[in-house]
């Protein structure tokens, strides 16, 4: 290798133990790092906006924005004191009721806001009827990361591989959800099991919840009906993007910058509901990524892997999925999505079928999020909120249940895959 391709590396790499060790802010840590790789030319001023995906940040902002005007109509907490009113109190049925509602909201926006929204819920049913929180945060934690992981929009990763690959809303649909749908389902009845006798409560705590009222928790009726509308279109307009030749960019920037014109928002809130950390950490970690690619590393690293699997389409689908989801599990699978975006691209450059791996690194990256604690930002965000109403929701805790539920899911996946790609 020559310098540049040797000082690219050790950049991504310190880069990426800085990333895992949060001895450093993680956006800090990737501005520094492209920083570095322009400042020392490695990659020209040019070059490394080049290496920017700003589909993918355009999907992130426009949603963020959209996310953050709804969340003012109250309809999140409308819908979780409905689904626990129409269980009857039952505290299974609202667990699931409850994770249904964050599975589904968490494929149409996004899992972090998503989890930010319900959770607060939780501590107030479970309160009401008397029971240990963590029994329903562990499997909300769950169901929003196997949610985020059917639609091109429900995870991070799973916007950067769509615009990379060129996929839309409906491909994502079509290949993802239906196992999802079945990786949700043996999910819930695992933990039917392992909760059994945990969630027994008395009728009056049952009544307390049948007196909450729903229809005040909706704040501002004439913002939702607008908000409804014009989710609908940006929902349409995900699925009919690519007939029409418009990037996911346009069509999320589109959706809120109509929402933005009827809603009569503040644009000042609108725009600090928008994660810019989150935005400025891809922008760094896009520069680093691109200088590796530039520098010839991923390419050559493409033809190591080829040379391993001999270019063999199943072994190489099943290794990539199963180290993305281990891998995913204890690391921030955005950056190792990122590094594995362009190195599948220059298999398929090579000659190699490569349809059926975005999908594998899909599945792989978003449910290994499930391992543990610290495997996806919605875990993070959830446990540092029960901290702050009094309970602690430990990596081991977490491990126990979340861990081999994970490895249930990417098996799952794991038959799915290779029947849906390899055998048929």
């Amino acid at each position: 290798m020559g310098f540049s391709a040797i000082f690219s590396l050790l950049v991504f790499l310190i880069v990426m133990v800085l990333i895992v060790s949060e001895k450093i802010n993680r956006t800090v840590a990737a501005l520094v790092g492209a920083s570095i790789i322009v400042l020392t030319h490695i990659l020209s001023d040019s070059k490394a906006l080049e290496y920017i995906d700003f589909n993918t940040l355009g999907v992130l902002i426009g949603m963020m924005i959209v996310v953050g005007i709804v969340k003012n109509t109250g309809v999140f907490e409308y819908l979780a004191i409905y689904a626990a009113k129409k269980s009857k109190g039952s505290p299974w049925k609202i667990l699931v009721s409850l994770c249904a509602i964050t599975a589904l909201i968490s494929a149409l926006l996004d899992n972090v806001t998503t989890v930010l929204l319900i959770v607060p819920i939780i501590f107030v049913i479970t309160e009401a009827l008397e029971i240990d929180p963590i029994l329903f945060l562990i499997p909300e934690i769950m169901a929003s990361n196997i949610g985020g992981t059917a639609t091109l929009i429900g995870d991070p990763p799973n916007i950067m591989i769509g615009s990379q690959a060129g996929l839309d809303f409906l491909d994502f649909i079509k290949n993802l959800a239906p196992i999802i749908v079945v990786v949700f389902i043996v999910t819930f009845f695992i933990f039917k099991v392992m909760y059994r006798g945990k969630l027994s409560v008395t009728d009056e705590n049952k009544a307390r919840i049948m007196q909450m009222d729903e229809k005040k928790a909706i704040r501002n009726p004439v913002l939702l009906k607008k908000s409804l509308v014009v989710l609908a279109l940006i929902l349409v307009g995900f699925s009919l993007h690519s007939q029409f030749g418009y990037s996911s960019a346009v069509v999320a920037l589109s959706g809120a910058a109509l929402l933005l014109l009827i809603s009569g928002e503040s644009i000042e809130e609108a725009m600090l509901s928008v994660e810019w950390p989150t935005i400025f950490f891809f922008c760094g970690l896009f520069v680093i990524v691109g200088s590796l690619e530039e520098v010839g590393l991923i390419n050559k690293l493409a033809q190591g892997m080829m040379g391993l699997t001999g270019g063999n389409l199943l072994l190489t689908g099943v290794i990539l999925l199963w180290f993305s989801a281990l891998f995913s599990a204890f690391l921030d699978n955005i950056p190792f999505v990122a590094t594995l975006i362009p190195l599948i691209k220059a298999m398929g450059a090579s000659g190699m079928v490569i349809s059926p791996l975005w999908w594998a690194i899909s599945l792989g990256a978003c449910l290994g999020g499930n391992g543990t604690l610290i495997g996806a930002s919605a875990n993070v965000v959830t446990a540092g909120l029960a901290e702050k109403h009094g309970y602690k929701l430990t990596f081991k805790k977490y491990f126990s249940e979340g861990f081999p539920l994970m490895l249930v899911s990417i098996v799952l996946c794991t038959i799915y895959w290779v029947a849906a790609y390899i055998i048929f």
